[in-house]
């Protein structure tokens, strides 16, 4: 690079101005190559050249729709009609003759009745009801006995504060406990430690920043980078956008696993981690997190494996009688892992566990600021405060079902979603279940042989008419269903329903079409990250 700038400044002459342009031009080429090598280092040159076409349709959407034409015009009303259809739905007027909505204090407080009142009608909004079991995931348990003892220790403790240990030990002491115990659910050492969080974000979050920490005490990487798979949880993304760290998204293979001759080229002296997902949200696959390890002990790098989604079923997926390779604490490389008590452990939401390997990890994720006027101030996560009640909710829930209770929950959790994958594939030939789903989560997407108007987002729709609340998917466009308890006894119904929905697509695909309007070939939607700020705008 020295001869580089050298030869720059030799032709340049005297001229500063000259000089100084030459050597800029130099540094943005070597750069711009520095990217390219590395873009087809772990794309490949076929991956490469689609992600540059992505980029210019991308950049060539955005432009077109800023210019002043006719199909901006189009293209913006028709987002606008999408973004409002979505604001009625998520954010209903009140009707006629209800009070609201409430966007100024009353100078009068509310009677407790009055209140009771108000409640009930914001909690009978929407026409979904939860406990019919056509939901994907949201609620995890749903049982009546289960949510009054949660309520219960609520009460007790809505005050407490962990923040304050002096004053609530018992609050502190509860948190201790439950990580120990799911720390020993995933096969933690003797020195294996961890922390309770808000979710599963916030859980991920820890795990970047204390490897940023580390990283930057220990190696002095100041480009900070992290090689993940591109199904990885949106989290990541958020620690990176937090916390400056630069996101390497792996392709996936024809398993829809994570590649890893692509995970190996990309680890570079700036790598700070890699992770995998057990299983991952968009399609319920489990990476090869046993390759990752072997990689992570190599390259003496951190590996955090995210079982947010799997949660205890993973805990006791394999003493329930059910097959999946090595995900936790067994593998040499595993050094963190995140776990949401709040999913499959039931308990209410707002909880997680952040688990390490050891205190080493551990202490990087802390905050402590020793020089305030306050005093000393410390927090093991992003929270200054925190809900003690949340802390005692999944405690009671822990111990409530106990190892039993969750092995019961799992046979039967897991069991109904093999049942449906299987049942995809024997029944429904124009659908196409994504990968080998192992857990609760069983994607699916229009098949190679189906008809070519078959949109896979249309079913969705369809299926929303017969009552199901499913997730869409996109890069490729898909569906899924994360099954819960409540799901357990409706496979029939749902097989059932699924088939009436795919007809009824055949048929008359024009009908099912004002949910995924925005949605164009292969289910990209062009700038969608400007819409959904501009959505979130519009919500108060």
């Amino acid at each position: 690079m020295t001869n580089q700038l050298s030869k720059a400044i030799l032709a340049a002459g005297p001229a500063p101005v000259q000089v100084t342009k030459n050597v800029l031009l130099v540094l943005f080429i070597i750069k711009l190559l520095r990217l390219s090598y590395r873009s087809l280092v772990f794309r490949g040159v076929g991956g490469s050249v689609r992600y540059v076409l992505w980029l210019i349709s991308k950049s060539f959407v955005s432009t077109l729709r800023a210019l002043p034409s006719p199909a901006a015009g189009m293209i913006n009303a028709e987002i606008e009609k999408t973004l409002a259809s979505m604001e009625k739905s998520l954010a209903p007027p009140p009707k006629a003759g209800e009070p609201g909505p409430y966007l100024v204090l009353p100078d009068a407080p509310l009677s407790h009745a009055a209140l009771r009142a108000e409640l009930e009608r914001y909690k009978a909004m929407g026409s979904i009801d939860y406990k019919k079991g056509q939901i994907s995931g949201a609620v995890y348990h749903g049982g009546d006995e289960l949510s009054a003892l949660i309520t219960e220790a609520y009460s007790l403790f809505s005050s407490t504060n962990p923040l304050h240990p002096d004053v609530f030990p018992g609050v502190r002491k509860m948190e201790a406990e439950i990580v120990q115990m799911v720390v020993r659910m995933f096969h933690g050492e003797p020195d294996g430690c961890g922390a309770l969080t808000s979710g599963g974000t916030e859980s991920i979050l820890m795990a970047c920043k204390a490897y940023r920490e580390i990283a930057r005490v220990e190696r002095g990487v100041t480009e900070p980078e992290m090689v993940v798979p591109e199904t990885i949880h949106a989290a990541f993304d958020k620690a990176a956008h937090y916390f400056g760290i630069k996101i390497v998204k792996i392709p996936l293979g024809d398993d829809f696993r994570v590649r890893l001759d692509l995970v190996k080229r990309a680890i570079t002296k700036n790598t700070i981690m890699v992770a995998g997902s057990a299983p991952n949200f968009p399609h319920g696959i489990i990476d090869d997190l046993q390759g990752l390890s072997q990689l992570a002990v190599a390259h003496k790098i951190p590996m955090h494996v995210d079982c947010c989604l799997g949660s205890f079923l993973m805990a006791f997926i394999e003493e329930a009688g059910f097959e999946v390779p090595p995900f936790d604490f067994r593998l040499p490389g595993v050094t963190s892992m995140s776990v949401d008590t709040h999913k499959y452990g039931f308990a209410p939401k707002g909880s997680s566990v952040i688990m390490y390997r050891d205190k080493a990890y551990r202490k990087h994720q802390y905050f402590v600021e020793p020089n305030w006027t306050g005093g000393i101030y410390a927090s093991p996560s992003i929270a200054g405060s925190r809900p003690g009640a949340l802390i005692a909710g999944c405690w009671a829930t822990m111990m409530s079902m106990g190892r039993l209770g969750y092995l019961d929950a799992t046979k039967k959790i897991v069991g109904t979603a093999r049942e449906i994958a299987q049942r995809i594939r024997d029944e429904v030939p124009v659908l196409e279940v994504i990968g080998n789903p192992l857990v609760s989560v069983v994607a699916f997407r229009a098949s190679r042989t189906a008809p070519s108007h078959l949109n896979v987002l249309a079913v969705n729709d369809a299926m929303s008419q017969r009552g199901w609340n499913l997730n869409a998917l996109q890069y490729p466009a898909a569906v899924h269903i994360a099954c819960t308890l409540l799901t357990v006894g409706k496979v029939d119904q749902f097989i059932t329903d699924l088939k009436d929905a795919v007809e009824a697509v055949l048929q008359h695909p024009e009908q099912f079409y004002e949910r995924v309007r925005c949605h164009v070939r292969h289910g990209r939607c062009g700038p969608r990250s400007v819409d959904c700020q501009r959505y979130c705008c519009r919500v108060p």
